[in-house]
Protein backbone atom coordinates (compact mmCIF):
# COMPACT_ATOMS: atom_id res chain seq x y z
CA UNK A 1 0.00 0.00 0.00
CA UNK A 2 1.13 3.19 -0.68
CA UNK A 3 1.35 6.43 1.31
CA UNK A 4 -1.03 9.27 0.60
CA UNK A 5 -0.77 12.76 0.67
CA UNK A 6 -3.42 15.54 0.13
CA UNK A 7 -2.02 18.25 -2.28
CA UNK A 8 -5.16 20.52 -3.32
CA UNK A 9 -7.79 21.55 -1.14
CA UNK A 10 -11.29 24.02 -2.37
CA UNK A 11 -14.09 25.15 -0.28
CA UNK A 12 -16.99 27.09 -1.02
CA UNK A 13 -18.49 29.78 2.13
CA UNK A 14 -20.76 27.53 3.72
CA UNK A 15 -24.27 29.36 3.88
CA UNK A 16 -27.76 30.16 2.63
CA UNK A 17 -27.26 30.67 -0.75
CA UNK A 18 -30.71 31.18 -2.78
CA UNK A 19 -29.20 32.10 -5.79
CA UNK A 20 -26.49 29.14 -5.76
CA UNK A 21 -27.40 25.76 -7.07
CA UNK A 22 -25.76 22.47 -6.07
CA UNK A 23 -23.86 21.90 -9.46
CA UNK A 24 -22.23 25.16 -9.28
CA UNK A 25 -21.20 25.20 -5.61
CA UNK A 26 -19.87 21.50 -6.26
CA UNK A 27 -17.83 23.30 -9.20
CA UNK A 28 -16.67 26.17 -7.60
CA UNK A 29 -15.51 23.66 -4.62
CA UNK A 30 -14.08 21.84 -7.34
CA UNK A 31 -12.33 24.04 -9.45
CA UNK A 32 -10.32 25.93 -6.48
CA UNK A 33 -8.98 22.22 -5.19
CA UNK A 34 -7.49 21.20 -9.03
CA UNK A 35 -5.40 25.24 -8.97
CA UNK A 36 -4.70 24.99 -5.26
CA UNK A 37 -3.05 21.48 -6.40
CA UNK A 38 -1.47 22.74 -9.92
CA UNK A 39 -3.65 20.03 -11.28
CA UNK A 40 -5.70 19.85 -14.72
CA UNK A 41 -8.79 18.76 -15.07
CA UNK A 42 -7.17 15.87 -17.54
CA UNK A 43 -4.99 15.33 -15.41
CA UNK A 44 -7.36 13.54 -12.89
CA UNK A 45 -7.93 10.03 -13.18
CA UNK A 46 -10.91 9.50 -10.72
CA UNK A 47 -14.10 11.66 -8.91
CA UNK A 48 -15.62 10.44 -5.99
CA UNK A 49 -18.53 12.92 -4.28
CA UNK A 50 -20.12 12.70 -0.95
CA UNK A 51 -23.62 13.82 -0.90
CA UNK A 52 -26.41 12.65 1.16
CA UNK A 53 -30.13 13.43 0.01
CA UNK A 54 -29.07 15.93 -3.49
CA UNK A 55 -32.31 13.71 -5.09
CA UNK A 56 -34.61 14.47 -2.13
CA UNK A 57 -33.12 18.02 -1.28
CA UNK A 58 -32.76 19.29 -5.19
CA UNK A 59 -34.66 16.56 -7.26
CA UNK A 60 -31.00 15.70 -8.93
CA UNK A 61 -30.12 11.96 -9.59
CA UNK A 62 -26.89 10.74 -10.82
CA UNK A 63 -24.98 13.52 -9.07
CA UNK A 64 -21.34 12.33 -10.10
CA UNK A 65 -21.14 12.06 -12.93
CA UNK A 66 -23.57 15.75 -13.32
CA UNK A 67 -20.86 17.40 -11.37
CA UNK A 68 -17.99 15.76 -13.70
CA UNK A 69 -19.04 16.86 -16.59
CA UNK A 70 -19.80 20.18 -15.63
CA UNK A 71 -16.27 20.54 -14.88
CA UNK A 72 -15.10 18.85 -17.91
CA UNK A 73 -14.30 15.70 -16.33
CA UNK A 74 -15.20 12.62 -18.54
CA UNK A 75 -14.35 9.22 -19.18
CA UNK A 76 -13.16 8.48 -15.35
CA UNK A 77 -14.87 6.62 -12.90
CA UNK A 78 -17.13 8.81 -11.27
CA UNK A 79 -19.16 7.91 -7.64
CA UNK A 80 -21.53 9.37 -5.06
CA UNK A 81 -21.05 7.97 -1.32
CA UNK A 82 -24.18 8.60 0.89
CA UNK A 83 -23.44 8.00 4.61
CA UNK A 84 -25.80 10.36 6.01
CA UNK A 85 -23.50 13.35 7.41
CA UNK A 86 -20.32 10.88 6.78
CA UNK A 87 -21.01 10.77 3.53
CA UNK A 88 -17.56 12.98 1.78
CA UNK A 89 -16.19 11.58 4.94
CA UNK A 90 -16.80 7.89 3.51
CA UNK A 91 -16.04 9.39 -0.14
CA UNK A 92 -12.48 10.69 1.00
CA UNK A 93 -11.75 7.05 2.71
CA UNK A 94 -12.46 5.28 -0.53
CA UNK A 95 -10.36 7.88 -2.29
CA UNK A 96 -7.25 7.05 0.07
CA UNK A 97 -8.30 3.43 -0.65
CA UNK A 98 -7.79 3.75 -4.40
CA UNK A 99 -4.39 5.91 -4.47
CA UNK A 100 -3.36 3.75 -1.73
CA UNK A 101 -3.74 0.69 -3.71
CA UNK A 102 -2.45 1.57 -6.92
CA UNK A 103 -5.16 1.83 -8.64
CA UNK A 104 -5.22 5.45 -9.49
CA UNK A 105 -2.81 8.55 -9.05
CA UNK A 106 -4.47 11.57 -9.04
CA UNK A 107 -8.56 11.65 -7.14
CA UNK A 108 -10.58 14.45 -6.79
CA UNK A 109 -12.97 14.16 -3.93
CA UNK A 110 -15.89 16.78 -3.34
CA UNK A 111 -18.29 16.72 -0.86
CA UNK A 112 -21.61 19.08 -1.23
CA UNK A 113 -24.96 19.73 -0.10
CA UNK A 114 -28.26 22.13 -1.35
CA UNK A 115 -29.85 22.22 1.98
CA UNK A 116 -31.60 25.98 1.83
CA UNK A 117 -33.99 24.84 -1.00
CA UNK A 118 -36.98 23.08 1.34
CA UNK A 119 -38.21 24.71 4.31
CA UNK A 120 -36.86 23.48 8.02
CA UNK A 121 -39.54 21.29 8.27
CA UNK A 122 -39.09 19.29 5.01
CA UNK A 123 -35.25 19.39 6.02
CA UNK A 124 -36.05 17.91 9.52
CA UNK A 125 -37.91 15.20 7.54
CA UNK A 126 -35.29 14.69 5.48
CA UNK A 127 -32.12 14.30 7.84
CA UNK A 128 -34.52 12.13 9.90
CA UNK A 129 -34.42 9.09 6.63
CA UNK A 130 -31.03 8.49 8.26
CA UNK A 131 -32.37 7.32 11.10
CA UNK A 132 -34.44 4.24 11.55
CA UNK A 133 -37.05 5.02 10.11
CA UNK A 134 -39.28 2.04 10.57
CA UNK A 135 -38.72 2.45 14.55
CA UNK A 136 -37.30 5.90 15.53
CA UNK A 137 -39.24 7.54 12.47
CA UNK A 138 -42.83 6.07 13.20
CA UNK A 139 -42.12 7.59 17.02
CA UNK A 140 -41.89 10.98 15.07
CA UNK A 141 -38.23 11.26 16.41
CA UNK A 142 -35.97 13.63 14.58
CA UNK A 143 -32.15 13.96 14.99
CA UNK A 144 -32.50 17.15 17.54
CA UNK A 145 -34.68 14.14 20.13
CA UNK A 146 -32.34 11.14 19.28
CA UNK A 147 -29.73 13.92 19.95
CA UNK A 148 -31.44 15.13 23.16
CA UNK A 149 -31.92 11.66 24.85
CA UNK A 150 -28.21 11.02 24.81
CA UNK A 151 -27.43 14.28 26.16
CA UNK A 152 -30.09 13.24 29.00
CA UNK A 153 -28.24 9.46 29.50
CA UNK A 154 -24.79 11.76 29.70
CA UNK A 155 -25.58 13.71 32.21
CA UNK A 156 -27.31 10.98 33.99
CA UNK A 157 -24.64 8.40 33.84
CA UNK A 158 -21.71 11.81 34.81
CA UNK A 159 -23.09 14.53 35.37
CA UNK A 160 -23.06 16.16 32.75
CA UNK A 161 -24.52 20.21 33.04
CA UNK A 162 -26.36 22.15 29.87
CA UNK A 163 -23.59 24.98 30.94
CA UNK A 164 -20.81 22.65 29.79
CA UNK A 165 -22.85 21.90 26.57
CA UNK A 166 -23.08 26.05 26.26
CA UNK A 167 -19.61 26.25 26.73
CA UNK A 168 -18.68 23.79 23.39
CA UNK A 169 -21.14 26.42 21.41
CA UNK A 170 -19.85 29.38 23.14
CA UNK A 171 -16.23 27.77 22.14
CA UNK A 172 -17.15 27.09 18.68
CA UNK A 173 -18.83 30.34 17.63
CA UNK A 174 -15.79 32.60 18.79
CA UNK A 175 -14.10 30.82 16.57
CA UNK A 176 -16.56 30.78 13.90
CA UNK A 177 -16.35 34.80 14.09
CA UNK A 178 -12.70 34.15 13.12
CA UNK A 179 -13.67 32.37 10.10
CA UNK A 180 -14.25 34.03 6.59
CA UNK A 181 -15.80 31.28 5.25
CA UNK A 182 -18.04 30.38 8.42
CA UNK A 183 -22.20 30.79 8.11
CA UNK A 184 -23.10 32.05 11.27
CA UNK A 185 -19.82 34.62 12.37
CA UNK A 186 -21.43 35.50 15.45
CA UNK A 187 -19.72 35.57 19.10
CA UNK A 188 -22.43 34.58 21.62
CA UNK A 189 -22.13 34.09 25.75
CA UNK A 190 -22.99 31.25 27.63
CA UNK A 191 -26.34 33.51 29.14
CA UNK A 192 -27.54 33.55 25.94
CA UNK A 193 -26.63 30.00 25.04
CA UNK A 194 -28.08 28.81 27.98
CA UNK A 195 -31.30 31.00 27.22
CA UNK A 196 -31.37 30.04 23.39
CA UNK A 197 -34.78 28.87 22.21
CA UNK A 198 -36.03 25.40 23.45
CA UNK A 199 -35.80 22.97 20.55
CA UNK A 200 -35.70 19.41 22.09
CA UNK A 201 -34.86 19.52 26.10
CA UNK A 202 -32.01 19.90 27.14
CA UNK A 203 -31.10 21.21 23.71
CA UNK A 204 -31.56 24.86 22.98
CA UNK A 205 -31.12 26.27 19.40
CA UNK A 206 -27.11 27.34 19.81
CA UNK A 207 -26.81 23.04 21.07
CA UNK A 208 -28.48 22.96 17.39
CA UNK A 209 -26.24 22.38 13.68
CA UNK A 210 -27.07 24.56 11.31
CA UNK A 211 -29.29 24.17 8.35
CA UNK A 212 -26.55 25.16 5.47
CA UNK A 213 -25.31 24.88 1.56
CA UNK A 214 -21.86 23.92 0.38
CA UNK A 215 -19.45 22.06 -0.81
CA UNK A 216 -15.41 21.34 -0.07
CA UNK A 217 -12.98 18.94 -2.07
CA UNK A 218 -9.64 17.64 -1.25
CA UNK A 219 -7.04 16.41 -4.38
CA UNK A 220 -4.88 13.16 -3.44
CA UNK A 221 -1.75 11.55 -5.39
CA UNK A 222 0.86 9.46 -3.99
CA UNK A 223 3.17 10.91 -1.38
CA UNK A 224 6.29 10.09 -3.56
CA UNK A 225 4.64 12.39 -6.11
CA UNK A 226 3.63 15.17 -3.87
CA UNK A 227 6.13 17.61 -4.71
CA UNK A 228 5.31 17.52 -8.59
CA UNK A 229 2.77 19.57 -7.77
CA UNK A 230 2.73 21.78 -4.70
CA UNK A 231 5.62 22.70 -1.61
CA UNK A 232 3.25 21.79 0.86
CA UNK A 233 1.34 18.83 0.85
CA UNK A 234 0.04 17.19 4.31
CA UNK A 235 0.24 13.14 4.52
CA UNK A 236 -2.53 11.05 5.13
CA UNK A 237 -0.90 8.89 8.42
CA UNK A 238 -4.09 7.16 9.62
CA UNK A 239 -7.59 6.49 8.44
CA UNK A 240 -11.00 4.33 9.41
CA UNK A 241 -14.30 4.26 8.63
CA UNK A 242 -16.55 1.83 11.08
CA UNK A 243 -20.18 1.63 11.29
CA UNK A 244 -22.60 0.13 14.21
CA UNK A 245 -26.21 0.56 14.57
CA UNK A 246 -28.30 3.02 13.02
CA UNK A 247 -31.29 2.98 15.94
CA UNK A 248 -30.39 4.25 19.55
CA UNK A 249 -32.38 1.61 21.00
CA UNK A 250 -30.25 -0.80 19.56
CA UNK A 251 -27.02 0.18 21.10
CA UNK A 252 -25.44 -1.10 24.03
CA UNK A 253 -24.66 2.55 25.50
CA UNK A 254 -26.32 5.59 23.70
CA UNK A 255 -23.34 7.37 25.55
CA UNK A 256 -20.88 6.44 23.78
CA UNK A 257 -20.55 6.46 19.56
CA UNK A 258 -18.82 2.83 19.55
CA UNK A 259 -17.77 3.44 15.20
CA UNK A 260 -16.22 6.69 16.47
CA UNK A 261 -13.94 5.03 19.16
CA UNK A 262 -13.44 1.93 16.72
CA UNK A 263 -12.49 3.79 14.02
CA UNK A 264 -9.94 6.23 16.03
CA UNK A 265 -8.15 3.13 17.34
CA UNK A 266 -7.94 1.90 13.61
CA UNK A 267 -6.52 5.03 12.75
CA UNK A 268 -4.12 6.09 15.69
CA UNK A 269 -3.09 2.09 15.21
CA UNK A 270 -2.30 2.73 11.45
CA UNK A 271 -0.35 5.92 12.01
CA UNK A 272 1.78 4.69 14.78
CA UNK A 273 0.19 7.49 17.57
CA UNK A 274 -2.00 7.60 20.22
CA UNK A 275 -4.74 9.81 21.40
CA UNK A 276 -2.00 11.92 23.38
CA UNK A 277 0.08 12.81 20.25
CA UNK A 278 -2.77 14.63 17.94
CA UNK A 279 -2.30 18.39 18.72
CA UNK A 280 -5.71 19.41 17.51
CA UNK A 281 -8.88 18.09 15.62
CA UNK A 282 -12.42 18.87 13.87
CA UNK A 283 -14.73 17.24 15.57
CA UNK A 284 -18.84 16.56 13.76
CA UNK A 285 -20.54 19.00 16.30
CA UNK A 286 -23.77 18.31 14.81
CA UNK A 287 -24.96 18.83 18.33
CA UNK A 288 -23.28 19.96 21.50
CA UNK A 289 -23.31 16.81 23.25
CA UNK A 290 -21.64 15.68 20.18
CA UNK A 291 -18.41 17.19 20.46
CA UNK A 292 -18.06 16.41 24.46
CA UNK A 293 -18.95 12.83 23.58
CA UNK A 294 -16.40 12.57 20.66
CA UNK A 295 -13.38 13.76 22.74
CA UNK A 296 -14.38 10.72 25.02
CA UNK A 297 -14.45 8.16 22.58
CA UNK A 298 -11.39 9.56 20.65
CA UNK A 299 -9.29 8.66 23.82
CA UNK A 300 -8.70 12.66 24.67
CA UNK A 301 -10.09 12.39 28.15
CA UNK A 302 -11.77 9.12 29.92
CA UNK A 303 -15.28 8.24 29.57
CA UNK A 304 -17.80 11.29 31.40
CA UNK A 305 -14.82 13.96 31.37
CA UNK A 306 -15.76 15.48 28.12
CA UNK A 307 -18.31 17.86 30.06
CA UNK A 308 -15.59 19.67 32.36
CA UNK A 309 -13.21 19.29 29.64
CA UNK A 310 -15.17 21.55 27.33
CA UNK A 311 -16.10 24.10 30.22
CA UNK A 312 -12.25 24.05 30.88
CA UNK A 313 -10.88 26.08 28.29
CA UNK A 314 -8.28 23.39 27.36
CA UNK A 315 -10.11 22.90 23.94
CA UNK A 316 -9.70 26.62 22.96
CA UNK A 317 -7.43 28.63 20.64
CA UNK A 318 -4.94 28.77 23.06
CA UNK A 319 -5.85 25.48 25.09
CA UNK A 320 -3.71 22.28 25.17
CA UNK A 321 -6.02 20.29 22.55
CA UNK A 322 -7.97 23.19 20.32
CA UNK A 323 -11.32 21.49 19.13
CA UNK A 324 -12.80 23.15 15.81
CA UNK A 325 -11.01 25.82 15.35
CA UNK A 326 -13.28 26.34 12.07
CA UNK A 327 -16.51 26.90 14.10
CA UNK A 328 -17.17 23.43 13.51
CA UNK A 329 -20.57 22.65 12.56
CA UNK A 330 -22.49 24.75 15.15
CA UNK A 331 -20.65 28.08 13.15
CA UNK A 332 -18.81 27.08 10.12
CA UNK A 333 -22.27 25.35 9.09
CA UNK A 334 -23.23 21.92 8.17
CA UNK A 335 -24.17 21.64 4.15
CA UNK A 336 -24.17 17.60 5.52
CA UNK A 337 -22.24 16.05 2.34
CA UNK A 338 -19.47 18.34 2.33
CA UNK A 339 -18.66 18.18 6.09
CA UNK A 340 -16.62 15.34 5.99
CA UNK A 341 -14.22 17.09 2.91
CA UNK A 342 -14.62 20.52 4.78
CA UNK A 343 -13.49 18.78 7.77
CA UNK A 344 -10.19 17.47 5.99
CA UNK A 345 -9.84 21.46 4.25
CA UNK A 346 -9.68 22.75 7.87
CA UNK A 347 -7.03 19.99 9.54
CA UNK A 348 -4.98 21.02 6.04
CA UNK A 349 -5.12 24.77 5.87
CA UNK A 350 -3.84 24.53 9.94
CA UNK A 351 -1.09 22.12 9.35
CA UNK A 352 -0.02 24.47 6.14
CA UNK A 353 -0.13 27.16 8.32
CA UNK A 354 -3.13 29.06 6.70
CA UNK A 355 -5.86 29.32 8.86
CA UNK A 356 -5.32 32.96 9.04
CA UNK A 357 -6.49 34.49 12.86
CA UNK A 358 -7.29 30.78 14.29
CA UNK A 359 -3.55 29.67 13.32
CA UNK A 360 -2.23 27.28 16.02
CA UNK A 361 1.40 26.98 16.72
CA UNK A 362 0.92 23.60 17.44
CA UNK A 363 -0.05 22.00 13.81
CA UNK A 364 1.69 19.52 13.27
CA UNK A 365 -0.97 16.15 13.35
CA UNK A 366 -4.56 16.75 13.10
CA UNK A 367 -7.61 14.72 13.45
CA UNK A 368 -10.99 14.75 11.88
CA UNK A 369 -13.79 12.83 13.18
CA UNK A 370 -17.23 12.37 10.89
CA UNK A 371 -20.29 11.10 11.89
CA UNK A 372 -23.10 9.85 10.34
CA UNK A 373 -26.66 9.80 11.83
CA UNK A 374 -26.56 8.86 15.76
CA UNK A 375 -23.25 7.37 15.18
CA UNK A 376 -24.25 4.71 12.73
CA UNK A 377 -20.99 5.76 10.09
CA UNK A 378 -18.19 6.98 11.60
CA UNK A 379 -14.84 8.26 9.44
CA UNK A 380 -11.55 9.18 11.77
CA UNK A 381 -8.50 10.59 10.07
CA UNK A 382 -5.23 11.37 11.04
CA UNK A 383 -2.75 14.27 8.24
CA UNK A 384 0.17 15.18 9.79
CA UNK A 385 3.01 17.54 8.06
CA UNK A 386 5.58 16.28 5.63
Amino acid sequence: MRQVAVIGIGKTAFGAFADRDLRSLAVEAGEKCLADGNVKVSQVDEFFLGNFAGPSFVGQNHLAPYIAGAMGMTGIPCTRYEAACASSGAAFYHAVASVAAGLNEIVLVTGVEKMTSQTTPKVTEILAGAGDTCGEGRAGATFPALFAMIARRHMYEYGTTREQLAAVAVKNHENGAKNPQAHMRKIITLEQALKGKPIADPLTVYDCSLISDGAAAVLLCPLERAHEFTNKPVKVLGIAQTSEQVALDQKADITTLTAVAAAAQKAYKMAGLTASDIQFAELHDCFTIAEIIATEDLGFVKKGEGGPYAASGKTRLDGERPINTSGGLKSKGHPVGATGTGQICDVVQQIRGEAGERQLTRNKIGLAENLGGSGATAVVTVLGAV
